[in-house]
């Protein structure tokens, strides 16, 4: 452990106090890259409307009809959303004639939502 001081301005005068922690999470850090991709995620998913679309599709798969039922959006702006979740991987769709149904895109999606559904109603 390094002593650390503080220069006029309030700044530390040691670029590292706890050399052996930082290493050790240096190794586990995943890449800028899979950063990025995963603060990606999040940012399409810190949208309302898309979260509203993502809740509903936890329960079971629905179709842009149901959805714009569901959550008060347009049709255009709810398939607009869906585009951009299907884009990020965050749901998939399966065609029954000419009605396309959206489910979430795997387990991943459903334990991400969970998750913070409980966070935020702790």
């Amino acid at each position: 452990m390094k002593k650390v001081k503080k220069d006029k301005e309030g700044e530390c005068e040691v670029l590292c106090i706890n050399e052996r922690k930082v290493a050790s999470a240096r190794k586990t850090m995943k890449s800028d890259a899979t950063l990025f991709k995963l603060a990606e995620v999040f940012k399409v998913l810190g949208d309302p409307t898309r979260m509203k679309i993502v809740s509903a599709l936890l329960q079971e798969e629905l179709c842009v009809c149901d959805l714009t039922a569901l959550i008060g959006a347009s049709q255009s702006a709810v398939s607009h959303q869906l585009r951009v979740l299907r884009n990020m991987g965050l749901v998939k769709y399966r065609k029954d004639g000419r009605i396309a149904y959206y489910s979430l895109d795997d387990d991943h999606i459903s334990s991400i939502l969970t998750a913070g559904l409980k966070h935020v109603e702790e």
